[in-house]
């Protein structure tokens, strides 16, 4: 298969015909990146895409607003509430920063007992800010891990995903952005490497075009200073094993769901807090609370429970396959089938499996699988893994 017809024209791969693997090109990336493949050896196991692999599909759905995520306190009848919620596919990303905003809110207020609803990341995590500000706590939700739409997210440091139309973007919004995505960041570096299914590990952006790998900046610029974007490295022909002319590899932040929110629970529980199985139909139910301060991270759920109509569902599906030990990489690329069509490849190794796949479907509230998005993104993870053991 010629690497020039393998990915499309994308946010992440485009015009790949422009550009020619080889010649005078490829001579300059070899010789200025030679010495540090020395450093730094890529080791990327091709993963063993196959029909049979298959374990399971799952779907979630992003809650998201247009304008990005709602983090304020007001008046709830004799009580404060407290929103915390509308991360789009970010909430594992920022949940713990918008969890310790949302406690520095709840603090000025005189009771130091709190409620909150929802268990997963975002209300896991706003529930142990607060206790670690002195607050009882009690998690009221319908269902908890792992039955959660966190459960069914890719889960990595990914601050800017889903989150914000750039229509919407004010200054008072970034920098309210940039304060969650600070405080979270660091506090996921503590987590990582205790136990918590938190680790480091490299990210590849395979691509046909230069330019737009130079130039990829998923927030805008606004954490340019914060994230390691110091050890963002260009690979070009020769220096990776990917079947494209170039890759991104980025030291990346990735967050296993499974072991991460049980732990988040322990914790949560061995710090005193309960957690209530219980349903809220109404904002009238939420009234009917003994707590006066109550921390509100429903994600959709706050579509009906206090009408918030700018709520949209966007689908998302992943598929995971038999675990492979020896992948140690995550990869996104654009793959181009037979009839044209493009689908993105996102692969992500976990201890319980490969994921494989994603979804961006605006609107839709169905927790179905689709069969036929399951096939063309697992066909796509088979293209693009078979093309590298070719090369």
């Amino acid at each position: 298969m010629r690497r020039r017809t393998f990915l499309a024209t994308s946010a992440l791969a485009l015009c790949g015909a422009s550009l020619h693997a080889g010649g005078a090109d490829a001579a300059v990336w070899h010789s200025n990146a030679s010495a540090d493949r020395q450093r730094h050896p890529i080791d990327c196991a091709p993963v063993d895409v196959d029909w049979s692999r298959i374990l399971r599909t799952t779907v979630g759905l992003r809650p998201h607003r247009d304008s990005g995520f709602v983090l304020r306190a007001e008046a709830f009848g004799e009580k404060t509430i407290i929103h915390n919620y509308g991360h789009g596919g970010a909430g594992m990303s920022l949940a713990w920063g918008t969890g310790s905003m949302a406690a520095d809110l709840a603090g000025k207020h005189h009771s130091r007992r709190a409620a909150v609803i929802g268990c997963g990341s975002v209300g896991l995590t706003a529930a142990r800010q607060l206790q670690h500000r002195g607050f009882i706590v009690t998690i009221y939700a319908r269902t908890v891990p792992p039955d959660t739409t966190s459960n069914m997210s890719v889960a990595g440091f990914t601050p800017a995903s889903g989150l914000v139309d750039a229509e919407r973007r004010t200054p008072a919004w970034d920098q309210q952005f940039r304060k969650a995505a600070e405080l979270s960041y660091r506090q996921l570096q503590r987590l990582a490497g205790r136990n918590y299914g938190v680790y480091w590990i490299d990210q590849f952006t395979a691509t046909d075009d230069r330019e737009a790998a130079s130039t990829r900046s998923d927030d805008g610029g606004l954490l340019s200073d914060v994230l390691r974007t110091g050890d963002r490295e260009m690979l070009g022909p020769g220096e990776h094993p990917f079947p494209t002319m170039y890759a991104i590899r980025t030291p990346t932040l990735s967050i296993e769901p499974r072991l991460y929110l049980d732990r988040l629970v322990t914790d949560f529980r061995a710090a005193g807090g309960r957690i209530v199985i219980r349903a809220f139909e109404t904002a009238d139910d939420v009234q009917t609370l003994r707590e006066r301060v109550i921390v509100n991270c429903t994600g959709l759920g706050s579509r009906t429970l206090f009408n918030d109509e700018e709520l949209v569902p966007v689908k998302g599906q992943l598929s995971l396959l038999t675990p492979q030990p020896e992948v140690r990489y995550r990869v996104n690329a654009h793959v181009v089938d037979a009839e044209g069509q493009v689908t993105n490849v996102s692969m992500n190794p976990r201890s319980d499996g490969i994921v494989i796949g994603n979804l961006q479907e605006r609107g839709s509230w169905s927790l179905e699988p689709s069969d036929e998005v399951r096939d063309r993104n697992v066909a796509a993870a088979m293209q693009f893994f078979r093309a590298m053991r070719a090369t």
